[in-house]
């Protein structure tokens, strides 16, 4: 890690927080906030551990493996999970959710606070089918406009959020209000599962080897130190990104007396702009987030295309994905960002502690010597219990289970109850191991003797 310097360090870090930056993810803090109440410091714990501490440790676990994680993934487990799982991930940071997620939060936070109730839909419709046509031609008609547009919109985006926190702690919209409903008695672990939302940790799969090429470019190739370099870098994120989360968290959760209780973060944040700043400040930010949500948009859509383009064999075109993305995120993103978060929830509860358990795994995969067996094991029982807290997450009957499993695994009802089983899992496939090694040397030795 001394090969590198401390300016090298501090870019690569400022590369990291660029990268999980977001204008989508501003609308959790403040939601979470204004929902954990008095709650607030232990249900942000939650929500930083797997908004934030996760995604680090997905970039250190790629570079852990050289950066090339489908390949990591398909020898410790198999090509078709690797497959599954990669296809997942792009689905999921696409047109799934987080594409047409984009587009929601911007009219959210910019058209929508300047429409009376009856013109929304319509609003909402004429917006989106803009903002997904820029998309779309953008995404085929890719320069480094977009690029330079996104690094200036970063920091202007910093700067307007900078002064709103200064507002907001100088001069507080009212006071921490009691906690609400699940928040009352497991703030953290709902904490924890609000994290999902950022889905952070399913980009860092995606994008980490853009930060593991960066670290190689600058000399540094052998893969512990290139972790090292990760880890130490990805705290100057961590510290940002937190600044950034706690903030908001804090003006969600001084928000409630004033704004009673929103229907999303994105409510919370322009009227917040709007009450602290007035009109001029609240189109400033509504500005400044359509953006930085189009030029997300954009890159998301571009990297899905590219990855199924590869993926199918180039059977269809990168063109005909890119058209597919902006017109399912147009469709999706009219369900309204509230409906669209609700639906991503049971498909992220179920997805999560999969990326969790693989990332982990990874992290101390040299203390088991990359066994398959170990891999395959924990990864299995993670799936399924997944599955189940997915279903559970989605209002689907699963009482015939929950009776079972509350009883005998720790956190079952507060959705992680896959922890256990994910330890379970690892060890079984270890004895396994152990056994399969000791068989294949007592062959070996009789093979010698012979």
């Amino acid at each position: 890690m001394n090969q590198m310097s401390k300016t090298e360090i501090v870019s690569i870090g400022l590369m990291m927080f660029s990268i999980f930056f977001g204008a989508g993810n501003l609308i959790f803090p403040p939601a979470l906030g204004q929902s954990a109440g008095s709650n607030l410091l232990p249900a942000m714990s939650g929500f930083l551990l797997t908004g934030i501490g996760l995604p680090l440790l997905g970039i250190v676990a790629i570079a852990l493996a050289g950066g090339d994680y489908v390949s990591f993934m398909g020898k410790r487990v198999s090509k078709r999970f690797a497959s599954v799982i990669l296809g997942l991930l792009y689905l999921t940071i696409g047109p799934l959710f987080a594409v047409p997620r984009t587009g929601a939060v911007s009219f959210e936070i910019g058209i929508r606070p300047f429409l009376a109730w009856e013109q929304v839909a319509v609003g909402q419709g004429i917006y989106t089918a803009v903002f997904f046509v820029l998309t779309c031609w953008l995404a085929l008609n890719p320069s480094k406009m977009i690029d330079r547009v996104g690094k200036t919109l970063t920091p202007a985006l910093l700067v307007f959020l900078f002064v709103l926190f200064v507002k907001t702690f100088a001069s507080p919209m009212g006071p921490i209000m009691e906690p609400q409903g699940i928040y009352q008695t497991v703030p953290f672990s709902q904490g924890f599962q609000n994290g999902y939302l950022t889905m952070d940790l399913l980009a860092s799969l995606a994008v980490g080897a853009i930060v593991v090429q960066a670290i190689k470019a600058r000399g540094i190739v052998e893969a512990r130190s290139v972790g090292s370099i990760c880890f130490v870098s990805g705290l100057i994120a961590v510290f940002l990104m937190s600044l950034v989360y706690l903030s908001l968290s804090y003006l969600g959760a001084t928000s409630a007396a004033r704004l009673g209780v929103a229907e999303n973060g994105a409510v919370i944040l322009a009227s917040a702009a709007q009450i602290l700043f007035g009109t001029v400040g609240q189109s400033i930010l509504a500005a400044i987030i359509a953006l930085a949500c189009l030029t997300t948009s954009c890159g998301m859509v571009s990297a899905f295309a590219s990855h199924f383009y590869e993926a199918l064999g180039h059977r269809i075109s990168y063109a005909r994905l890119v058209l597919f993305a902006s017109i399912f995120g147009f469709a999706a993103s009219n369900i309204g960002l509230t409906g669209l978060i609700r639906v991503s929830v049971p498909f992220l509860v179920a997805l999560y502690p999969i990326i969790i358990v693989l990332v982990l795994l990874t992290m101390v995969d040299r203390f088991f010597g990359g066994s398959p067996m170990i891999y395959r094991g924990s990864l299995l029982l993670t799936t399924l219990f997944g599955i189940v807290s997915g279903l559970k997450a989605a209002g689907i009957d699963t009482s015939a289970l929950d009776d079972i499993f509350s009883h005998y695994l720790p956190l079952y009802d507060e959705n992680l109850g896959w922890i256990l089983p994910a330890l379970l899992g690892a060890a079984a496939g270890g004895v396994l191991s152990v056994v399969h090694n000791h068989g294949v040397s007592v062959e070996a030795d009789a093979a010698q003797k012979q």
